[in-house]
């Protein structure tokens, strides 16, 4: 693989370095069509949180590497890693100021964790508490948290930074990677 920023076959050593990537267990990982217009390439990840017992909704996620040999201002290179993180909490969590702060706690242990180096982070943290009424009643009430973020990967190798999201939309639904072999019995 090249590091050569400037080599014509960065974008495809990029994607190469995902090659043969082991999804954490409890996460299910699949391609999906990357944005256009965004940058001249992109590769693009939805993952659904499996772990647990029951067949609730757990949490998503979304992974989007953006490459643009133009260096755009404000990316600090020309990679930038794009994610969102969304799971249904316990409606009184939803109510915790705090938790935007532990949520971005979460993130950059999970970068540091897969020592995904990076520059320039950016998130935003959006607690979302619902109740329902009328006909929605019976929904009654209920809480999500959903984290979107960005950093620029420093280094040629996109392995780490996708591990990292996928240890972070786990640890967002309440779940921790596990190794092989290894499965969650809730939260």
């Amino acid at each position: 693989m090249s590091n050569d920023s400037t080599s014509p076959s960065y974008f495809q050593d990029l994607t190469d370095s995902l090659n043969g990537i082991a999804w954490p267990t409890g996460l299910d990982v699949h391609p999906i069509d990357a944005p256009t217009g965004l940058a001249p390439h992109a590769l693009a990840f939805a993952a659904d949180v499996t772990a647990g017992p029951g067949k609730h909704d757990r949490g998503t996620g979304r992974l989007i590497f953006l490459d643009d040999p133009g260096e755009p201002e404000g990316w600090g290179g020309r990679t930038r890693a794009i994610i969102f993180a969304q799971s249904p909490i316990e409606p009184l969590m939803g109510g915790h100021d705090e938790l935007a702060e532990v949520a971005w706690s979460w993130l950059r242990e999970s970068l540091d964790h897969c020592g995904a180096a990076h520059t320039h982070p950016a998130a935003t943290v959006t607690r979302v508490v619902s109740v329902g009424f009328g006909e929605l009643a019976n929904q009654g009430k209920g809480s999500q948290i959903e984290v979107r973020a960005s950093w620029s990967p420093a280094t040629g190798t996109l392995r780490p930074h996708a591990e990292a999201w996928a240890r972070f939309v786990l640890h967002v639904a309440g779940f921790e990677a596990q190794p092989d072999g290894v499965v969650s019995l809730g939260r």
